[in-house]
């Protein structure tokens, strides 16, 4: 059994794992397995489809019971890439600023991992009343794939409590809401051809500009249309889409055989991505004709919506003193996990303003101001609760 680390310890521990999604997330999963692997705690993994990544779940306290009482903490371990120009240090060697702790990661949302890794590993739990569950998750920043996969082939996901606290970093503000975020690409094919005798070719790039153009004015009348739950989102009260990258071609003497284009949209709470998803398949074949373009789904996220009289929102909401829970502009693992019946705030140290960019860093009173939150939240769920 590896000896307690302290929080600081244990995030600089976890900060070293290159654990950007387009590595194995097993290393740091490893480690994480090794480190909760204590007297009481039950650790299981959740392997994906081809085994190079993993979920990690583990339980404390009593066994889950039908009325599903108790707390989760969830966090993802994978980060965005460091290739930025402008770090001060090594991004996956944590550096100490004096007021912060900085690193790839720290804010988002490895801070929250240590915090809550720690909240179990140093728990005594002879007083609980229901467990206390972690759901670690790989590849959130890629399109929540993790979480999707828990809950399509986690045997116990159901088991999982209701409340769940999601990490993310909201600098400890309580938020109930976010827009999910659908990605997917247009594949037009063409034939390829010397750009000299362009009749023996077709070009695929032609097409792909009628469907650019046809999407613009989609995305104009999205913008225009009245959606549920617009209130909660002030500043874009509607589902943004977005044409977000363009691959063709392959020399400028060559008639292109093939040209992808990749577009996102964020749906409300109360549409459906598979709505939003015909509509901008229809559009862009209507708009590639006579070409038969393929359309392919990337990723889901879905959005999440958790009622405001929830007991999770509710507690949070009351230790921070917030008359109410905000809204985030960035999908989560919480879209999915609701899907099983939990109830997700997402809560977490940290500003996503720092988070994705040079210098990521996780402000040190924020860290320690969210100790003391997360541990009165686990002993009102998984000790005083009846």
């Amino acid at each position: 059994m590896q000896s307690l680390l302290s929080d600081a310890e244990l995030l600089a521990r976890l900060v070293s794992f290159d654990s950007t999604s387009r590595n194995s997330n097993l290393p740091i999963a490893d480690f994480l397995c090794d480190y909760l692997d204590r007297p009481g705690v039950r650790v299981a993994r959740n392997l994906s489809s081809d085994g190079t990544k993993t979920n990690v779940i583990a339980w404390l306290g009593p066994e889950p019971a039908g009325d599903r009482r108790g707390l989760v903490l969830s966090g993802h371990m994978d980060v965005v890439p460091a290739e930025e120009d402008g770090w001060r240090h090594d991004p996956f060697s944590l550096a100490d600023e004096g007021d912060r702790w900085v690193g790839r990661g720290s804010c988002d949302m490895k801070g929250f991992l240590a915090l809550a890794a720690n909240l179990m590993a140093g728990a005594d739990p002879r007083k609980w009343r229901a467990p206390l569950a972690l759901v670690f998750t790989y590849d959130e920043e890629v399109g929540t794939l993790g979480a999707k996969r828990l809950t399509e082939s986690f045997p116990e996901a159901e088991q999982l409590p209701r409340s769940a606290v999601i990490g993310e970093p909201t600098s400890l503000r309580v938020a109930r809401t976010h827009k999910g975020h659908t990605k997917l690409q247009v594949i037009l094919h063409g034939v390829s051809a010397h750009s000299g005798y362009p009749h023996l070719g077709v070009n695929a790039i032609e097409p792909a500009g009628r469907v650019i153009v046809a999407l613009t004015d989609l995305r104009h009348r999205l913008e225009a249309e009245t959606v549920p739950n617009r209130d909660l989102f002030p500043e874009v009260p509607y589902v943004p889409l977005n044409v977000g990258t363009i691959h063709g071609g392959s020399a400028i003497n060559v008639v292109p055989d093939r040209c992808v284009v990749e577009v996102g949209f964020r749906p409300l709470a109360g549409i459906t991505s598979e709505e939003l998803f015909e509509r901008v398949s229809r559009t862009a074949r209507e708009a590639a004709a006579p070409f038969e373009p393929e359309v392919e789904l990337l990723s889901d996220s879905p959005p999440l919506l958790l009622d405001e009289a929830s007991p999770i929102h509710r507690h949070l909401c009351a230790i921070q003193h917030q008359e109410a829970g905000s809204s985030v502009s960035f999908a989560t693992d919480a879209g999915w996990l609701q899907r099983l019946g939990m109830d997700c705030a997402i809560f977490g140290p940290g500003s996503i303003e720092v988070a994705h960019k040079p210098n990521e860093f996780l402000p040190k009173d924020e860290f320690a101001a969210a100790r003391g939150l997360l541990e009165r939240t686990v002993r009102r769920f998984c000790e005083e609760e009846e």
